[in-house]
């Protein structure tokens, strides 16, 4: 089942812009599977447009198939045989209208089988005779990188516009699902925000029926996801398969991923930056500690599928392969249930730059942790400075049926005369829950899923 087309708005006038240029363009597209790259670009692509989607076939057949999709446009394009992507591509500025775009899809297919391919488009991009735009689209972003981002390769700098396509905000999946705010944010606790998995979990009855279906299931369509898309972005799946495994079990720190793994923890710097760079974890700061500096990094999974596959599917292989789908689900639901409030802590933290709170407008928020000034150790959810720097805001996310909102903020006053980086701040206490509190009750700032998911589209 279809999603309508959502969001993509900054992107849609990047490529508006290019497909419109009076002169030839090249961009370039890249992104983690499933994210709606291919969608994009056929929503984008005009009627006299070419567009290709490679596969993994040989050389001298993809040449072939390129050429027949040509040929529905550019008539006997493809009764002709090419040799070689020299002499194709040269055909292809020979016949093509100026100013038609040419859209090769999954780019890394091609260059996989033929190498010489990206210094080939580097002579075309680069001579006059040019008159067609480029776009090259791939889901493998170690290879699109290489290809693009890295000084010594062939196509560096010659693009007009490098776009990394991202999961989608959680405040779409109301308007793809048709869901209230509190089931939006359960299910995107388990899809997190890639298309792909919201149009599969579509057409189910309820999410228990979709999770069991297509992931708990031995061959549900996302049993293997995250070892597939790890192929598609790493040299070899074995290490980040191993880090992500360890995050998700709560080896957080550095030097405890490295003595899971008998390694130095030098050795894991590189590795870990990778999965940064992909979306895949994160670096987590108390707040108002420096990103070089502090020694308090803790590594976290930053996309909610994958901490839920890492979490339920991987420790319970075993029973899985033994069809003991239901038995799983069931000893897993506090699981499930602890990952919502995470997500939700996390939603809480993300959405408070795009807020209004107490009046003020705030700066991106971290969460804190470390020893009080009584010495002893405590954390805040939610902690922003406003952009003035005069306010700062200290925040709580409950995710339960019925939060005793005034036994929060209790709590919090006494976090906050405990806080050591208070002075000199006036003090916003707030808390993120599910009910909405009535004007008599609401003493305090009480914001809502419903609140949080009107900012993060």
């Amino acid at each position: 089942m279809r999603l309508n087309f959502l969001d993509r708005k900054r992107e849609i006038t990047k490529l508006d812009r290019a497909f419109n240029s009076s002169e030839p363009v090249f961009v370039v597209i890249y992104g983690r599977r499933r994210c709606g790259k291919s969608t994009l670009l056929q929503h984008m692509a005009r009627r006299t447009d070419i567009y290709y989607l490679a596969d993994q076939q040989e050389a001298p057949l993809q040449m072939q198939s390129l050429a027949r999709e040509i040929g529905r446009s550019v008539f006997g394009f493809d009764q002709v045989s090419y040799p070689s992507w020299e002499v194709l591509l040269t055909a292809i500025q020979n016949q093509m209208s100026p100013g038609t775009a040419l859209i090769l899809d999954e780019f890394p297919y091609l260059v996989k089988k033929s190498p010489e391919l990206p210094s080939l488009i580097q002579k075309i991009i680069d001579s006059r005779q040019n008159k067609i735009h480029l776009i090259i689209c791939g889901s493998s972003q170690r290879m699109m990188q290489g290809l693009v981002l890295d000084s010594t390769a062939p196509l560096y700098g010659r693009a007009l516009e490098i776009i990394k396509l991202r999961p989608l905000e959680p405040g779409w999946l109301p308007e793809a699902l048709g869901l209230d705010p509190i089931t939006a944010i359960k299910t995107y606790s388990m899809w997190g925000g890639v298309p792909r998995y919201w149009e599969l979990a579509k057409p189910f009855s309820s999410q228990e029926a979709a999770c069991k279906e297509l992931v708990l299931d031995r061959d549900g369509i996302l049993h293997e996801e995250p070892m597939r898309l790890l192929l598609d972005d790493m040299r070899g799946a074995g290490q980040p398969h191993s880090l992500l495994a360890l995050i998700a079990g709560g080896a957080n720190r550095l030097s405890e991923i490295a003595g899971r793994l008998g390694k130095p923890a030098t050795s894991m710097t590189r590795p870990l930056a990778n999965l940064i760079q992909l979306g895949y974890i994160k670096r987590d700061l108390p707040f108002g500690e420096s990103s070089r500096s502090s020694k308090k990094t803790l590594y976290r999974i930053e996309d909610p599928f994958l901490q839920f596959w890492y979490r339920i599917v991987l420790p319970n292989h075993s029973m899985l392969e033994q069809d003991l789908i239901d038995e799983v689900y069931l000893a897993s639901r506090q699981k499930f249930k602890a990952q919502t409030a995470e997500v939700w802590e996390e939603l809480a933290r993300k959405s408070t730059a795009h807020l209004e709170i107490a009046g003020y407008r705030w700066k991106p928020a971290a969460r804190w942790w470390g020893n009080g000034l009584n010495g002893k150790n405590m954390e805040i959810d939610v902690v922003a400075e406003s952009l003035d720097g005069k306010n700062l805001l200290l925040g709580e996310a409950k995710w339960e049926d019925k939060t005793n909102v005034q036994s929060v903020i209790n709590k919090l006053e006494k976090k906050a005369a405990n806080f050591p980086k208070c002075a000199g701040k006036k003090i916003i206490l707030a808390v993120w829950c599910k009910q909405r509190m009535t004007a008599a009750q609401e003493k305090h700032p009480v914001l809502t899923p419903e609140d949080v998911l009107s900012v993060l589209k």
